[in-house]
């Protein structure tokens, strides 16, 4: 298994892990930024990170009948993950601003669905996802994801999260920025607010 260092390692060196003055997806501003596509951009370390995440969410969940990723960022782990572990993996996407099933993809009633992300900074994503579990009436095991970067504060997933890097970057209410923050010119890498 990867250890949490050589994992940091690994994004620094993909350039996956970046500083300035972000706007998340979730609205929160934040002085760094995880940006997993850039580990994708590297299958041989994004795969070194997958096996050491899959090992994990083995030792974690008895049993997963399928994983679901939510578009855009969860389709390329969750592919991984489904691959190592030999699960079923399908994927949602927003249609009207709602996560949704498309392209012939369902769960079956009374399966075991673990949601997988790259990153969970509020959960908003994997939040929405649950809707279509309970839809389908299956249950959902847990969250899994390569980069958790929640906290307490605003976090709305209540269950254990599995993830292979822990960070504790903060964030801040557009209101409430501190004024180094200020200085630096805003981006906004999120995919949520694409239409």
């Amino acid at each position: 298994m990867l250890s949490l260092k050589n994992s940091l390692a690994v994004l620094k060196k993909t350039e996956a892990l970046k500083e300035g003055h972000f706007v998340l997806s979730s609205g929160l501003h934040s002085p760094q930024y995880v940006q997993c596509a850039k580990l994708l951009s590297f299958p041989n370390k994004a795969t070194e990170i997958c096996k050491s995440l899959a090992s994990k969410i083995k030792r974690k969940f008895k049993k997963i009948d399928i994983i679901l990723a939510p578009a855009m960022g969860g389709v390329i782990i969750g592919y991984e993950i489904g691959k190592i572990l030999n699960i079923e993996t399908i994927f949602c996407e927003r249609v009207n601003g709602k996560f949704k099933l498309r392209r012939g993809f369902n769960i079956k009633p009374k399966s075991k669905v673990l949601i997988i992300e790259d990153v969970i900074t509020t959960g908003k994503s994997s939040i929405e996802c649950t809707k279509i579990i309970k839809k389908s009436k299956s249950t959902l095991v847990g969250f899994a994801c390569i980069i958790d970067r929640s906290n307490k504060k605003h976090i709305k997933i209540k269950k254990t999260i599995i993830s292979q890097v822990k960070l504790e970057i903060p964030t801040y209410k557009k209101n409430n920025l501190p004024n180094y923050l200020k200085k630096i010119p805003v981006t906004s890498p999120g995919s949520r607010r694409i239409k």
